[in-house]
C-alpha cells in the first residue's frame, strides 16, 4: 500500500516569514501509519518548495500511489481540494483522503465542492487514519465504512455521510511520530539559522476564545509525560540537528506540574536546544519567579496572546485578561531575558482609524520585542462567526489568512484597515531597527531579534510579508487589490437565508459531543498540587501553586 502525504502549496506572508515550519500532521499521522505496518509512505512539501500543480499532478503521476492524503486549514482548503482533484485526475483509483481543522467542520462544503475527496477525517487523525487505512487495504472501505469512527464521505445515494466522531486519544504518550519523512534541510528557522519542528507536547486548550476553534478540533486538554515529549526532543536534536523548535499547542503551560517538569528534563539532558511557544498571559504571571528557570531550560520567544488593546475586545473574545496584566507579563518576560511578543487582532465591525491608532500607541507603551497586527478571521466554525454571520459576505476562503481584511467596518473601508496595519508594522519596526535591537545588552537576544529583523526585511523585500505584492502605488496613490474570488462573495439575501440558499456553507458543529471526549469548559481540570521539589535548578526560594 504506497500512501503520498502531500501539504498544499499555499502562501499568505504570515508566520511563514520566520521559515519554513515542519507540518506537524506528517509526523504523527505517518508514524501512526507506519507503527500499524504501512511501510511505503512518502511526504511532499508543495508548499516549502512552491510547487504549482502540473508538478504536483507529476509527482504523483511518478509515484503511483495507492492513497493520497493531505490536510487544511481553512485559507489553503482550495488548495487541499486541488491535490484531491489532481490525484483523481491521475488515476480514478486512487484513494483520496483529507484531514485538518476546516474539512472537520465543512465537510459538505468540502465534499461538495470536491467530490473527487473519498473521504475527510474529522478531528484528531492517528487512530482514524489507521481504521480507514486498514479498510482500504482490505478492499473493504465501501462495505465498513459506515462504522469506521470520525470521518466522512458521499455515500451510495449521493449524500454527505458522517459517522460518529472518534474518541479522543486518552494517552498521548501513545503517539508515534516519524520525523524521518522529511527532507530536512528545508526547515530553517530564519532568525537563528538552524533547522526547526514544530512538535506536539499537548492537544487542545481548556479556554474557550470566541475567535478560535482549537478547543472545539481537540475537544480536550491533554499533555504527554515530560519524559516521553523530551525523548522526541533529543531525537530531533541528536539525529536531525534541530537548533530551535516550536510547540504547536494552543496552551502548553496551564498544566504547571507538566511544563516545569519538561523543563526540568530539558535542562537535565543539556541538549543546548532553545525555543518558543505561545501561551496565554495569566500563565505569565502565575509563574513569575520560574521565568529564569524556564530561561535556563531553553525557552527563548514567548508570543503571548494578547489580542486586543481594549478591555471591551478582551472581554468580548473571552480572553478572562486585562490591559493591565498583558503589559506587565510583556516586562516581565523582558526582564527574565526572554523575547516577548504581543498580538493584536484587528479589522473587527467597530474599527475606525482611530481605534488603529490607539492599538499602535498602546503597544508603543508596552513596548514589546515584536508585535503582530493580525486582521481578524471569521473562521466559520468559531463562535464569533456567529455573532458576525449575517456581516460575512466573502466566502473566499482563500483569503481568510490573517492579512487580509474579511469584514467590512461599519466607519471604514477593508483596504483601509489594512493600510493602518501596514503603517502600524512600519513605525514598530522602524523604531526597533534604529533605536532598540542594535543595542540590547542581552549578546542571546540581540542575535535572536536581528535574525527576526533579517527575517522581515528578507521577506519585505521579496514583497512576501503580509501579501503586500498587492499594495501598488499608482499617481501617488496607495491602490490595494484584495484579491477576492467574487464568484465566492455571497449576496445579503444568501448570507440570510444560508441554510436555505448554500447548506453547505453551514458548519456542523456537532463534531465532538460530551460523550465523545468533548468538554467546553476548564473549570471541571483539577491540576495536582504542584510539587516544587521537581525544580532542581531554580535561583528564587519561593514558588507559587496554580
Amino acid at each position: 500500500m504506497k500512501i503520498l502525504m502531500l501539504q498544499p502549496n499555499y502562501h499568505s506572508g504570515g508566520a511563514e516569514i520566520a521559515g519554513n515550519w515542519t507540518p506537524s500532521w506528517v509526523a504523527y499521522i505517518g508514524g501512526a501509519l507506519k507503527k500499524a505496518g504501512f511501510e511505503q509512505i512518502r511526504f511532499v512539501d508543495a508548499m516549502a518548495d512552491d510547487l504549482p500543480d502540473e508538478t504536483i499532478e507529476e509527482i504523483i503521476r511518478q509515484n503511483q500511489p495507492d492513497i493520497v492524503m493531505t490536510t487544511n486549514i481553512t485559507p489553503s482548503i482550495f488548495k487541499a481540494q486541488d491535490i484531491m482533484k489532481l490525484a483523481k485526475k491521475v488515476n480514478p483509483k486512487i484513494k483520496t483522503i483529507m484531514g485538518g481543522i476546516h474539512s472537520t467542520f465543512m465537510y459538505p462544503q468540502v465534499l461538495s465542492e470536491a467530490p473527487e475527496t473519498d473521504y475527510v477525517i474529522r478531528g484528531e487523525g492517528e487512530e482514524v487514519a489507521v481504521n480507514l487505512i486498514k479498510a482500504i487495504a482490505a478492499g473493504t472501505d465501501l462495505k465498513d465504512r459506515e462504522n469506521i469512527t470520525g470521518i466522512a464521505y458521499i455515500n451510495d445515494e449521493g449524500k454527505v455521510h458522517a459517522t460518529a466522531a472518534h474518541p479522543v486519544i486518552e494517552d498521548l504518550d501513545d503517539l508515534t511520530p516519524d520525523w524521518s519523512l522529511y527532507d530536512w534541510d528545508k526547515y530553517i528557522y530564519t532568525p537563528l539559522n538552524c533547522r526547526l519542528a514544530v512538535p506536539n507536547f499537548a492537544r487542545g486548550c481548556p479556554f474557550t476564545c470566541t475567535f478560535c476553534s482549537q478547543w472545539q478540533f481537540w475537544r480536550r486538554y491533554r499533555a504527554r509525560s515530560p519524559k516521553h515529549f523530551v525523548d522526541e526532543i533529543e531525537v530531533l536534536v541528536k539525529k536531525y540537528n534541530v537548533g530551535f523548535f516550536i510547540l504547536a499547542d494552543e496552551e502548553p503551560t496551564i498544566n504547571k506540574q507538566k511544563f516545569v517538569s519538561l523543563c526540568q528534563e530539558l535542562i537535565d539532558r543539556d541538549l543546548g536546544v532553545t525555543w518558543g511557544i505561545n501561551t496565554r498571559v495569566t500563565d505569565i504571571m502565575r509563574d513569575e519567579d520560574l521565568l529564569p528557570f524556564y530561561r535556563k531550560a531553553g525557552l527563548v520567544h514567548v508570543s503571548l496572546g494578547t489580542e486586543a488593546a481594549s478591555q471591551m475586545n478582551l472581554n468580548r473574545f473571552r480572553k478572562e485578561t486585562t490591559i493591565e496584566e498583558n503589559k506587565y507579563a510583556i516586562k516581565l518576560l523582558q526582564k527574565n531575558g526572554i523575547v516577548a511578543e504581543a498580538q493584536f487582532v484587528m479589522g473587527l465591525e467597530h474599527e475606525t482609524p482611530q481605534t488603529i491608532e490607539e492599538t499602535y500607541q498602546l503597544c508603543k507603551d508596552w513596548d514589546p520585542d515584536m508585535a503582530n497586527w493580525t486582521i481578524y478571521t471569521p473562521w466559520p466554525f468559531s463562535d464569533l462567526f456567529k455573532e458576525l454571520g449575517d456581516r460575512v459576505e466573502v466566502r473566499d476562503y482563500s483569503r481568510y489568512n490573517f492579512v487580509s481584511p474579511i469584514i467590512k467596518p461599519d466607519n471604514m473601508e477593508r483596504e483601509d484597515v489594512l493600510k493602518g496595519v501596514l503603517k502600524s508594522y512600519g513605525r514598530f519596526y522602524a523604531r526597533k531597527t534604529f533605536f532598540s535591537y542594535p543595542w540590547i545588552k542581552d549578546p542571546y537576544v540581540r542575535k535572536y531579534m536581528l535574525g527576526c529583523l533579517k527575517a522581515f526585511a528578507q521577506t519585505t523585500i521579496t514583497k512576501r510579508f503580509y501579501d503586500i505584492d498587492r499594495v501598488k502605488t499608482k499617481n501617488r496613490k496607495v491602490e490595494i487589490d484584495l484579491g477576492f474570488d467574487k464568484s465566492r462573495i455571497l449576496t445579503q439575501e444568501e448570507v440570510k437565508n444560508l441554510k436555505e440558499k448554500r447548506p453547505e456553507m453551514i458548519a456542523d458543529m456537532s463534531f465532538g459531543l460530551k460523550e465523545a471526549g468533548y468538554q467546553r469548559e476548564h473549570d471541571e481540570h483539577d491540576w495536582d498540587e504542584f510539587d516544587e521539589s521537581t525544580i532542581k535548578d531554580r535561583t528564587s526560594s519561593t514558588v507559587r501553586n496554580c
